[in-house]
């Protein structure tokens, strides 16, 4: 499982992926139910590892390896030509999968279904929808390395904000696409998680009116509502940029006791899962174990929040932050093996 030749430390794209699966598994266990629930169905702190052998995950980690394959399978360097037949392919075969039976989100399934009927992206993408299925599975963009196969930071908010749109195309879902990959990938050079907030503030500032129009091409005006693609795309930012301020209140006060959601809402739309799962890592720095089981205890999308919880942890502690006996029982192993290998630095 782990190379003895390099740092566990410096295995972050391993230890990212790994994470938000195990999130994964153990928040598929309190998914729609309230917190009081949970502490009476998993008594007396919530589920405290994944169960199973194999430990199964839900459609946030199938769709995760569905966009981290694209990647591998895409000729480089990556532009929109190069990239959207593999992503179109990664995804109907997700939808098509005997084992896409994991309570899948109705928007990805939507879109993907248009996909298969061969419309263009931008006509499947579900245009009214900011739901975490565009964010949750982003993580394989925040792990590939700069530099390598032409990725820069500008292509990597590109890549982000593209495969958001292949089923969510409210501008909401791009932009947390794309801040969530960003979190990722700051973490995975060893930012320093206290300040991660406001250096992900002043990217959105920054990024506000950018429209990947290479990539996106006339996306926005299938919104019909805005006027310009750059006000498209602010409005997305804009409610971003809202809940990095919740963020940072939640943050201030620094509860560890109560349910995340109430702080920054329940992660069932992409802002919010983003901040939720952001919180919940913030809160235990240090602690990627307790991050994700605090995550899982939560009265909202709990699955997609310890997803996150454990992109973010992993990315910033690496393969070392998971318990060693977690691995051999995780589902999708090789495939998380395999990716973490192409992008461990």
């Amino acid at each position: 499982m782990v190379d003895s030749s390099t740092s566990l430390r410096t295995q972050r794209a391993s230890g990212s992926l790994f994470g938000l699966a195990f999130g994964d598994a153990l928040g598929a266990e309190t998914e729609f139910l309230s917190v009081n629930e949970i502490l009476r169905h998993f008594p007396p702190d919530g589920p405290q590892q994944p169960p199973g052998d194999p430990a199964l995950v839900t459609d946030d980690t199938q769709m995760t390896l569905a966009l981290g394959n694209a990647l591998l399978a895409a000729v480089r360097p990556y532009t929109a030509t190069t990239l959207e037949g593999p992503l179109r392919q990664a995804f109907i075969q997700w939808n098509e999968s005997p084992e896409n039976n994991r309570a899948p989100g109705i928007t990805c399934i939507e879109a993907c279904d248009r996909l298969a009927k061969g419309l263009d992206w931008q006509q499947a993408s579900r245009i009214s929808s900011k739901g975490c299925g565009a964010n949750m599975r982003v993580a394989p963009v925040g792990l590939l390395p700069p530099g390598r196969d032409g990725v820069t930071a500008e292509t990597r908010a590109a890549l982000a904000q593209f495969q958001a749109a292949f089923t969510h195309g409210h501008p909401t879902a791009l932009a947390a696409a794309d801040l969530t990959a960003t979190a990722i990938a700051d973490l995975v050079a060893g930012g320093n998680p206290s300040s991660l907030p406001q250096r992900l503030r002043t990217y959105a500032l920054d990024q506000r009116t950018h429209y990947h129009e290479a990539w996106l091409g006339s996306l926005w005006e299938y919104a019909t509502i805005f006027p310009s693609a750059q006000e498209y795309i602010a409005y997305g930012w804009n409610e971003c940029l809202h809940v990095l301020d919740r963020l940072e209140q939640a943050l201030q006060i620094g509860d560890r006791a109560s349910d995340p959601c109430q702080h920054t809402g329940a992660g069932w739309i992409a802002e919010e899962a983003l901040a939720t799962g952001l919180l919940c890592f913030l809160l235990y720095p240090e602690e990627p174990i307790s991050a994700i089981r605090r995550a899982a205890v939560s009265s909202g999308d709990s699955d997609s929040l310890a997803t996150l919880t454990g992109a973010f942890a992993g990315a910033y502690h690496g393969l070392a932050s998971w318990p060693v006996e977690w691995f051999t029982r995780i589902e999708y192993r090789d495939q998380l093996t395999r990716l973490g290998k192409a992008w461990d630095s």
